[in-house]
């Protein structure tokens, strides 16, 4: 009886560790929402995999998807990313939200990632980085290097991810520099070089030395380097597409909370921590989910003063969105003290210093 017993337990502990975890190779896949190319979104999340393969070796077994517009066709492609037997599965683009979660409901015995999402299920986790805390210091550079006092920024869409992005740009331009201001134009795009290139060239028209922007190719900065503005990097550094243009760019690094799940994944605590829908990775570049390239095209007092930001910044001692914060309507939103998560996320004002009024 003793001996049938520990038979049984053995066979119990054996068939909770098969549904906890998976068998290796862990087939990962991913989905993109570009090419991967040289430069921009969807190269960071490409650079990611690769680091990623190179770690875990012939632990896992990657693939991908790219060019999938978000929409109906994501959909198809998750669920047949699904179907091909990929068990951790991250999709990388806000607009893939929904179709992650219908896929998801399908398919209860995989994992899903989304990135900058907000949505989550027993089976789906986020992931996102504070890219606003690179965009702070883009600020602080911007206005610190303006002559005009105009400053571009080029926004995709009106979400609250891009929202918080510009108002973190501004809060450091004017914490430098109380008489600059920002126009926004918005592309409706995450990826189109003719429509970035144009907006740019609207913006410089209009007086604009130096250019920002929340959209994924390199076009901006070209144009403002043949135009004699300034401007920065996007997700990846673009330095060789401007050399000229590019005071430093903001790098994403999605290796760092990929391999946190990949390995919760393979050791089976991935359920887990995503129960009740409450896995949601939000990091920082204290957690080296973001930094910054060297710092170039700027005199000596301004390279030294936009250090000094990005290392308190990088350090956890100062927070972008500490007050006071005043919407450019005039209402004060915080005064003395500082966002927290949920503030950030329901933003849908801009502050001060903004021009105009965001888009419906």
């Amino acid at each position: 009886m003793k001996k049938l017993y520990t038979i049984l337990l053995i066979s119990i502990s054996s068939l909770f560790i098969a549904f906890s975890s998976f068998a290796a190779p862990l087939k990962v896949g991913f989905v993109y929402l570009t090419t991967p190319g040289d430069h921009g979104w969807t190269y960071a999340h490409e650079r990611a995999r690769v680091i990623l393969e190179e770690k875990f070796g012939d632990k896992i077994e990657t693939t991908y998807v790219e060019n999938v517009p978000e929409g109906p066709d994501a959909t198809r492609v998750i669920r047949e990313l699904a179907n091909q037997g990929n068990q951790l599965i991250f999709t990388t683009s806000f607009g893939y939200m929904d179709p992650t979660i219908k896929v998801a409901k399908e398919f209860p015995d995989k994992h899903f990632v989304h990135v900058t999402g907000y949505k989550r299920s027993e089976n789906v986790a986020t992931s996102n980085i504070r890219f606003h805390e690179g965009r702070y210091i883009q600020g602080v550079a911007a206005g610190l290097m303006t002559k005009s006092n105009k400053i571009g920024y080029i926004a995709s869409f009106p979400i609250p991810e891009v929202i918080m992005g510009i108002n973190a740009f501004t809060q450091g331009l004017k914490s430098v520099n109380k008489d600059a201001t920002v126009s926004v134009i918005w592309a409706m795009t995450w990826y189109d070089p003719g429509k970035e290139a144009d907006a740019a060239k609207v913006h410089i028209a209009e007086g604009a030395d130096v250019l920002a922007q929340h959209t994924d190719t390199p076009a901006m900065l070209q144009t403002a380097e043949e135009k004699g503005a300034y401007g920065f990097g996007q997700g990846s550094d673009m330095e060789s597409f401007a050399p000229k243009a590019q005071l430093f760019a903001s790098v994403n690094h999605w290796d760092i909370s990929y391999i946190e799940h990949i390995e919760a994944a393979l050791d089976g605590t991935w359920a887990a921590k995503a129960a009740g829908g409450n896995w949601d990775t939000w990091c920082s570049m204290k957690d080296n989910c973001l930094s910054v390239t060297e710092l170039k095209n700027m005199p000596a007092d301004v390279t030294a003063k936009v250090q000094s930001v990005a290392d308190s910044i990088s350090s956890g001692s100062f927070n972008v969105f500490q007050g006071p914060i005043i919407t450019n309507e005039g209402t004060i939103v915080a005064g003395g003290a500082t966002l927290n998560d949920g503030d950030l996320w329901g933003m849908n004002y801009y502050v001060q210093g903004v021009i105009g009024k965001i888009p419906n």
